[in-house]
């Protein structure tokens, strides 16, 4: 699990470059797992972080509940947990 989170962390360490708290980081690094590390690379959500446009990053969150075409409940519930983690300060 270490091994497969490493990866993760150091994908969001490497496309990030805005400063983030660390609830910030691990909301991404979540979301990266989830979505997959080229997913997030090519992202609108990361493309705005990068902007630095923190606030409208939040609200792409729910645009990553769909699974094969259909919107999945588990992953409203998990976009919903990584938002607010993301918004949360320190």
């Amino acid at each position: 699990m270490r091994a497969t989170l490493k990866e993760y962390e150091e994908a969001v360490s490497r496309y990030v470059k805005v400063p983030l708290n660390q609830n910030q980081f691990d909301a991404l690094v979540d979301f990266a797992y989830n979505a997959g590390a080229q997913n997030f690379r090519t992202s609108t959500l990361l493309k705005l972080l990068n902007q630095g446009d923190y606030a409208t990053v939040a609200g792409e969150f729910d645009k990553w509940v769909y699974g094969g075409g259909k919107k999945l409940n588990g992953l409203v519930k998990r976009r919903d947990l990584e938002r607010q983690l993301f918004q949360q300060p320190v």
